[in-house]
């Protein structure tokens, strides 16, 4: 499969699930409310957390089976492997979902707090996360082997569907079954089942077969160990770096105040939909070449996917910014939610959009087997954050949080990739700044100002949203011409459709 397909599929499957998460957030809140939301958050933030049961191995398995479709490794040893890591995953999460479950009285009394749910019914929503935490964990493994093979195409096209299930769905049980946070959750664990064994099913009917059956093999799971460790603690540092905002939110915060913060993570969190459809599919790539020994494509690679992703997300970022207020209003039509959201998500767009610039660089070092840099790079990032957030939440609440996010994720722009550069593509440095960073940034910087002078917003929603998107469209063609890797690939589309058309 070709990188540029797997990107295509990417950015259309990945939009999709995207948009299913995005669209209806409104109406779920106008069934369950502000306080549900929260809930919803809690669990986002649980799931976020129990990455670290992972231990790396998902990762690792997704780059294994990059390197057996390279040529390294047998189809055997990639069924025991894959065997090996289901059977720890499915001990992992039946532990989780008991813990969860008889964790949940606790919960709902001591750490959240809420004002309109009962104690009663956000213990059960809870015990219900349980089941959808667990399923979710399972999907991962699943999830990283048919990455690591690229089927990236048909994992997309899965994806749309549950996403679509998933979120569109729920909108049935709450308007017919019942408006209940429990109901919604149930909804999530019955289509995060579902989910398992759509992409169990896909995994091994995408390897070849073996001389006998799978079995579980500790030598397959002690030969990745080293390369998962570094990822397990990588793993660690990144979640302290990005949960420990919400994490102690979720207690110093009421939860309607976690809710408006939830909420505005979840719209800045729409650019790690346009970041993971471009590093899914460059991931792999980087690990082919890093093992074939092409330095040459490597670092055309690396260069031309750091300025196209910087292309697609900057302009998204620096809209979402600059109309905050109106982008939240034309979206959800109440005005309160949306005053409230805009501070918040002002902040935490700028930060993801710092923090969605380190992935592909963080998979160039995934590529060659580097996991040190990371984690001495996380534990200096954590002795920043963990302090910061815990002096500044009791005084300034979501936004002093927001604040800590956008600093800690330019730090890692400004200083990380420096040193990153040193032992890795050395020389390669300058350019990406220039081109990755600057440019686009600037471009996109005069042009919204220029476009925040020049138009005035409607003020009904429908034209909103439109004139809205008219400015994002405007935006993302001037910084996709001034980026030399975006411009050469749209010249390339139109000279294609030149000779095509010549030929008819």
């Amino acid at each position: 499969m070709s990188l540029k397909k797997n990107v295509v599929a990417n950015f259309l499957g990945q939009g999709w699930t995207a948009l299913m998460g995005l669209a209806f957030i409104p109406v779920y809140i106008g069934y369950m409310g502000i306080e549900a939301w929260g809930l919803v958050g809690f669990m986002s933030m649980l799931q976020a957390w129990l990455t670290l049961l992972d231990m790396g191995l998902t990762p690792t398995l997704s780059r294994e089976m990059t390197r057996f479709q390279a040529g390294a490794g047998s189809t055997q040893s990639m069924r025991d492997l894959l065997r090996s890591l289901e059977v720890i995953y499915g001990c992992i999460a039946v532990t989780v979902m008991g813990l969860i479950w008889l964790a949940s009285p606790w919960i709902a009394a001591n750490w959240l707090s809420a004002s309109q749910l009962s104690g009663q019914s956000m213990a059960q929503a809870i015990a219900i996360m349980g089941l959808v935490l667990a399923a979710r964990m399972v999907e991962q493994i699943y999830r990283g082997a048919i990455h690591g093979l690229q089927q990236q195409v048909w994992l997309n096209g899965a994806q749309s569907i549950l996403a679509t299930l998933r979120w569109a769905g729920v909108i049935c049980v709450l308007a017919w079954i019942s408006p209940s946070v429990e109901a919604f959750f149930l909804w999530q664990g019955f289509v995060s089942v579902l989910s398992v064994f759509v992409l169990s099913r896909k995994t091994y009917s995408c390897l070849p077969p073996a001389a006998r059956r799978a079995r579980f093999d500790i030598d397959a799971v002690m030969g990745i160990r080293s390369f998962a460790g570094g990822i397990a603690a990588t793993t660690f540092l990144a979640l302290l770096l990005t949960q420990v905002d919400k994490l102690l939110l979720s207690k110093l915060v009421t939860l309607e105040e976690f809710g408006y913060y939830t909420l505005a993570g979840t719209v800045a969190s729409v650019l790690y939909f346009f970041t993971s459809p471009m590093v899914t599919a460059v991931a792999p790539r980087l690990t082919e070449l890093v093992t074939r020994s092409e330095p040459a494509a490597l670092v055309d690679t690396y260069q031309r996917a750091s300025q196209v992703l910087a292309a697609v997300l900057v302009p998204a970022a620096l809209v979402i910014a600059a109309y905050a207020e109106p982008l939240l209003y034309a979206w959800s039509g109440d005005p309160a939610l949306s005053r409230q959201v805009a501070p918040l998500l002002v902040l935490l767009s700028l930060g993801t959009l710092c923090n969605c610039f380190m992935h592909i660089p963080y998979m160039l070092q995934l590529a060659h087997g580097w996991t040190g840099f990371a984690l001495r790079m996380n534990i200096v990032a954590v002795a920043f954050i963990v302090p910061a957030v815990w002096l500044v939440v009791p005084s300034y609440g979501a936004i002093g949080a927001a604040w800590v996010w956008l600093i800690l994720n330019a730090g890692y722009v400004l200083i990380g990739i420096h040193f990153m550069h040193r032992r890795l593509l050395h020389g390669e440095k300058w350019r990406w700044y220039l081109e990755a960073i600057f440019k686009p940034l600037s471009v996109a910087a005069v042009a919204v100002l220029a476009l925040r002078r020049l138009v005035d917003l409607p003020h009904d929603r429908v034209w909103m949203a439109l004139v809205l998107a008219m400015i994002l469209t405007v935006v993302m063609v001037a910084v996709l011409w001034s980026v030399p890797a975006s411009r050469k690939f749209i010249q390339h589309q139109l000279k294609s459709l030149q000779g095509k058309e010549s030929n008819v």
